[in-house]
């Protein structure tokens, strides 16, 4: 059994999604494996807090990483890898 994603790790993977290409809301959605009320608020968070920026075009919406929002994503996954290397166990040299 796996564990539930943080409110944080859901957050980076739609930030991580979108900065691939993946910029069409279902498809964001379906790519992060999330439900569609769940990611509505989610999304609406990132976009009033400017890490995303919609895009409306004719009828239809896309979605675009900001400046913020990749300086945002650039720090949390340089912190993860510092955390990450702090929990591999340390060599012990002879």
């Amino acid at each position: 059994m796996t564990r539930k994603r943080s409110r944080l790790e859901i957050y980076l993977d739609i930030l991580r999604t979108v900065k691939s290409g993946v910029n069409r809301p279902t498809n964001i959605m379906y790519k992060c494996n999330l439900a569609w009320k769940p990611f509505k608020r989610i999304l609406s968070a990132l976009v009033d807090n400017g890490l995303i920026m919609k895009i409306e075009k004719g009828n239809r919406k896309i979605y675009e990483l900001t400046d913020k929002g990749q300086f945002m994503l650039k720090y949390f996954e340089t912190a993860e890898a510092i955390l990450v290397d702090l929990r591999e166990p340390n060599e012990v040299f002879s």
